[in-house]
């Protein structure tokens, strides 16, 4: 199976080049996360990883998934480094998770399971420390009693350690859709310089979780034609397009996976897992770009075989960067015991996913590199500026 973490350290030594020899040293820090911690939670493997804190207390999600490892949890928690300093939000990067499949635990069981991982990573995070959010299979009731078994442990509350919340328990109005929502918002941005029409550009989406929803029922709001979408059990097409407001959890397939990435349409999005995309079947990709909701969906040999073909990769570190970004401002409202309202939310999101899609834009021009070594090239480097500024380096 392909290292997660491999491939991200091959992302941040393809940019080497484009940085000064001054930067050298900061490059070789980023190899390493600064804290591993790993153990069991009731049995099951359990991780941690807070990987740099350069620009800002560590972020990043928890997920709870039979394939979770120490392998994929160093590589998310390298990006979400990345994708911090790419939207400049004032973070450094983690990422945490259990090895589980929780569609097997009853409620009670996935609660008690919660409830020992919040005491587990106790005493490593905190609001100006660490602050976890949702990522796959975990939710804002996650979030809810990782809070509640936080709380209790340190004796006062707390709300701004974990986002993702529940508005009732301080979550920020606009979380659930963020993700799909600046996605969308960078898509848009994308075909604007490139002088497309939206209207009937054709989209298929692999993965059919919160995110790979929201981006979408957005996407066919904003007059995109979504034909195709899909679940770990397969996928549906239809070349005419899909109404994604009736389409069930339960839908029927008429195609596999690999089949959908396959599919003549113009926009392709991975918004699964990684490695969706290899050297294997990168070849077979169809699509005009290919727009990376999922984390680390492309491995640098598909990078590779896909910008021969001048097939755009618009890279995870900015698309779903919409996420961190409404998590950070649900951080500041806590911080403050003020609320915006959902408008409000959207807005501010907007105004940076386009200044971040924008500078890379820039970069991509000025530097003659893809889109994912322009965003590698301004992250890593705001990235060690901080550690330089801070004489870690």
């Amino acid at each position: 199976m392909t290292s997660a973490f491999d491939n991200a350290m091959k992302q941040l030594t393809q940019i080497a080049p484009f940085l000064g020899k001054e930067y050298a040293r900061g490059m070789k820090f980023l190899k390493t996360p600064q804290r591993i911690i790993k153990g069991k939670v009731l049995g099951y493997q359990a991780f941690r990883v807070q990987y740099n804190n350069a620009r800002g207390p560590y972020k990043g999600g928890i997920r709870f998934h039979p394939n979770v490892s120490l392998d994929e949890v160093k590589a998310l928690s390298f990006w979400m480094t990345v994708k911090c300093a790419v939207v400049g939000i004032p973070y450094g990067g983690a990422k945490g998770g259990i090895a589980v499949d929780p569609s097997k635990l009853s409620s009670v069981e996935l609660k008690k399971l919660t409830y020992t991982y919040a005491n587990f990573i106790t005493p490593y995070v905190g609001p100006w420390v660490d602050v976890p959010a949702p990522d796959v299979n975990t939710d804002g009731q996650i979030m809810a009693w990782l809070l509640e078994a936080y709380e209790k442990k340190v004796g006062y509350q707390a709300p701004a350690t974990f986002t993702g919340k529940p508005t009732e328990l301080g979550g920020s109005q606009g979380r659930t859709e963020a993700t799909g929502y600046g996605g969308v918002v960078v898509l848009k941005e994308y075909i604007k310089n490139l002088k497309l029409k939206t209207k009937n550009l054709t989209i298929a989406v692999q993965g059919f979780g919160n995110v790979g929803y929201w981006f979408a029922k957005i996407a066919q709001k904003e007059g995109f034609k979504v034909v195709a979408v899909s679940n770990s059990k397969g996928g549906i097409y239809n070349p005419k397009g899909l109404d994604i407001d009736k389409l069930t959890p339960d839908f029927k397939s008429n195609i596999t996976n690999e089949e959908l990435l396959a599919l003549p349409v113009d926009i392709l999005v991975p918004a699964a897992l990684e490695n969706a995309i290899t050297k294997d079947n990168a070849d077979r990709v169809r699509a005009r770009v290919v727009f990376e909701m999922a984390n680390g969906p492309t491995t640098p040999e598909a990078d590779e075989i896909l910008a021969k073909r001048k097939i755009d990769v618009i890279p995870d570190v900015l698309t779903n960067a919409g996420g961190v970004t409404v998590s950070y401002f649900e951080w500041v409202q806590n911080l403050n015991g003020y609320y915006w309202e959902k408008e409000e939310v959207l807005k501010k999101e907007e105004k940076i996913m386009i200044k971040a899609f924008n500078d890379i834009y820039k970069t991509t021009l000025e530097k003659k590199v893809t889109y994912r070594k322009a965003a590698f090239i301004l992250a890593i480097k705001r990235i060690i500026d901080a550690m330089i500024l801070r004489g870690r380096v």
